[in-house]
């Protein structure tokens, strides 16, 4: 079992750590990995989303099950991190929304990804990419949703649904997926020429986006409520991945959707929760924090997941 956390989880961490020590040694400036950022999260991944969408077989990546017992855990444990922030620890209900976030929002695409096709191979990603395909749209529709009915309480329909629709849809991942329905569902393919091209891009989104990872997470340190961080890192890597396998055993999942599923389910809370709770000014300090020490402590936690689904 130490053969898998050397094999699979301590390469994808690795290349956080060197992002993290170029940056914390001055080596790379915030601005170099802002570019870096730039272009693997708004430019390379939304790449590997298109071509990863284009190419994959609907009838099986998107099964049912597999997006009810992923989405039902979600949704659960974003229920869980608002009723704990706001009557556990008695913050207000906008940052008690914040704080439900970092516990909704996986780390989908580069922790997810990275460590399934490391554990079970590139033919192993269908659910992941199924799941990412209505990540964004599910987790910002979801929250932004609740956030902006408790920011507005009386503002019309319309207003709110205006707000919803542009955060969701500015949203370069959702551009690249969008398009990559387009083209699943047309039967259109691109010229070889510019096929190879996506193909050398998409060869560095990921290793990219682990190093930009790394970088980012230097210009944030460990601060606010420690016990609302642990109650945020609980929720996500271990409540969230036991919902989805539990429901995923009920459902008789295939093998390499259930484990999509599941170690999905177990990744830390993306930088977008960080990013949600600065669009909004609310728990930023909590969202930072249960980021940083989240990804930390997935690397036991996540190697633990490993070992449940061998």
């Amino acid at each position: 079992m130490l053969q898998t956390l050397i094999d699979v989880i301590l390469p994808v961490f690795l290349v956080i750590g060197a992002g993290y020590a170029t940056t914390r040694s001055g080596f790379l400036t915030s601005e170099h990995i802002d570019g870096i950022t730039r272009f693997s999260q708004g430019f390379a991944i939304p790449c590997l989303l298109f071509a990863a969408i284009a190419k994959l077989d609907l009838g099986v990546g998107f099964d049912p099950g597999l997006l009810t017992a992923f989405y039902v855990g979600a949704g659960a444990c974003f229920t869980l991190g608002i009723l704990g922030a706001r009557f556990l620890f008695r913050r207000d209900l906008e940052d008690a929304v914040a704080i439900g976030f970092c516990c909704l929002f996986s780390n989908s695409v580069l922790l997810g990804l990275p460590l399934t096709e490391r554990a079970y191979g590139a033919d192993g990603l269908a659910g992941n990419f199924a799941i990412v395909a209505l990540h964004s749209p599910f987790c910002y529709g979801l929250g932004i949703t609740v956030m902006e009915i408790v920011r507005n309480r009386g503002q019309s329909g319309l207003m709110l649904l205006r707000s919803v629709t542009k955060a969701i849809f500015s949203n370069t991942l959702i551009l690249g997926i969008s398009l990559g329905f387009l083209f699943n569902v047309t039967g259109w393919s691109l010229p070889t020429a510019i096929d190879d091209a996506l193909s050398l891009i998409i060869a560095a989104a990921l290793p990219a986006a682990l190093f930009a990872l790394g970088g980012v997470l230097v210009q944030y340190r460990p601060e606010g409520d420690f016990r609302i961080i642990a109650m945020v890192c609980a929720i996500a890597l271990l409540i969230h991945p036991a919902i989805t396998y539990g429901l995923g055993r009920s459902f008789d999942l295939p093998q390499d959707l259930f484990r999509s599923g599941v170690l999905t389910a177990a990744m830390a809370p993306g930088f977008n929760a960080y990013l949600f709770a600065n669009m909004y000014g609310r728990a930023k300090r909590v969202a930072a924090s249960s980021v940083l020490i989240a990804t930390g402590v997935s690397i036991l936690t996540a190697w633990g997941w490993l070992i449940v689904l061998a």
